[in-house]
């Protein structure tokens, strides 16, 4: 195993197991999550269907957790790809462990990673289209800075990011709109080693977390953007494959520091207006 590229996939949820699925061929497949139990069963399940796998514990709002993935992951091979699907969602956590995970957990994954990624290797951050959602001015251009160049150890101590005053509802959009400006900043360091990083913002996808927030308080809200979209149907975890491989792969080396957007149309149908028309 040990001199063959390594691609790591942190968080195996339907998105992770679809982007493990699709670019593990022919190299070592390192899974890492929280959950061992299901981390375990998907990595057999990978095994099973011919991918060299390696599986790792990981609690991604822990330097020392994610120093010593990337560390081992750096053991295995050269780190080609690296992409990181963990988050948590406001029907499934409270806002101070979004914020721990989904805002702190990236920023510590851009750093760590950073350091360990091969020359001509890639990243890809898992985001949200929810980050797109921040009304204007919601975040003033000092606030914007901090949270693309705070150290990650420090970043929970700035004081907009008080969870009690966001509440999960507001955690999370401003922990993905966070996830974008933290690829940016990285993309110069990921760029130093001659790597590139950058984030996909998914819509409602059908995923077992997908299907709980629509089954949630904002369930009606989600199927009405949905609706009003262009395409008028939930994503499936292999469009966001899709948008990975295109990122992670030989015909996006001109492409680095940025957010593509894989939502069906719906922000685009809220800022048109079709949403709020009733269309």
């Amino acid at each position: 195993m040990s001199g063959s590229n390594v691609i790591v996939v942190i968080g195996v949820g339907g998105m992770g197991q679809a982007i493990a699925r699709r670019q593990g061929a022919g190299g070592t497949l390192m899974l890492a999550d929280f959950d061992e139990k299901t981390l375990g069963a998907v990595g057999e399940e990978l095994r099973g269907q011919g991918h060299s796998v390696v599986t790792h514990a990981v609690d991604v709002s822990s330097r020392a957790s994610v120093a010593a993935l990337a560390d081992v992951a750096a053991g295995l091979g050269r780190v080609t790809q690296v992409v990181h699907t963990a988050g948590l969602s406001p029907v499934q956590a409270p806002a101070r462990a979004i914020l721990a995970v989904d805002l702190l957990g990236t920023a510590v994954v851009l750093e760590e990673f950073g350091r360990v990624v091969a020359p001509g290797g890639a990243g890809v951050v898992i985001a949200s289209m929810a980050g797109h959602m921040l009304p204007p001015g919601a975040l003033t251009a000092e606030m914007e800075q901090a949270l693309a160049h705070t150290p990650a150890d420090e970043l929970l101590a700035l004081p907009f990011l008080d969870a009690d005053a966001l509440g999960a509802q507001g955690a999370y959009p401003l922990s993905k709109y966070a996830n974008r400006l933290r690829v940016h900043a990285a993309s110069t360091e990921w760029g130093r080693r001659g790597a590139r990083v950058n984030s996909i913002s998914p819509g409602v996808i059908s995923t077992p977390m997908g299907r709980q927030e629509l089954s949630g308080e904002s369930g009606r809200h989600m199927r009405a953007m949905v609706e009003a979209s262009g395409t008028g149907r939930l994503g499936t975890p292999d469009d966001i494959a899709a948008a990975a491989a295109f990122l992670l792969g030989p015909e996006a080396t001109f492409v680095t520091g940025t957010d593509l957007l894989v939502d069906g149309g719906v922000v685009a149908a809220l800022r048109s207006g079709r949403l709020a028309s009733g269309a």
